[in-house]
């Protein structure tokens, strides 16, 4: 289950107020929430008004895996937490090289082995 750090939006009409929530991706924006870490008031008159963040909830979710939102992470890096380094995916794997073919070995001389056959089941019948 991936679980991320996203915004939910609350508020009147042209009066927005966002709460910074752990959720699963699944969820709605404004669905279910499994906990809710600060709130941003984007109208907020007075800078330092408008944002509030819990910086010790906020890193346990990071080192847990949760991925923010391009939003949420502008917010926690304004806020001075520490982001996790992104992990590189561009790993190459190195390709196995397959074994030199050698053709099947004959076990015993063919036609031999068949006349052996005959010979037993011709005495058979």
């Amino acid at each position: 289950m991936a679980v991320k750090l996203r915004l939910a939006r609350f508020g009147r009409l042209n009066h927005p107020t966002y709460r910074i929530c752990a959720a699963e991706s699944y969820f709605q924006r404004d669905g279910r929430v499994i906990e809710t870490l600060g709130y941003y008031l984007p109208k907020a008159k007075r800078v330092e008004e408008q944002q509030s963040l819990n910086a010790e909830r906020i890193s346990y979710w990071l080192s847990v895996g949760a991925q923010p939102s391009e939003t949420v992470r502008s917010l926690i890096k304004k806020a001075g937490i520490e982001l996790p380094a992104p992990k590189s995916k561009n790993k190459k794997r190195k390709r196995k090289t397959p074994p030199k073919f050698e053709p099947p070995r004959q076990i015993g001389n063919g036609r031999k082995a068949k006349a052996k056959w005959k010979a037993k089941h011709a005495t058979a019948s």
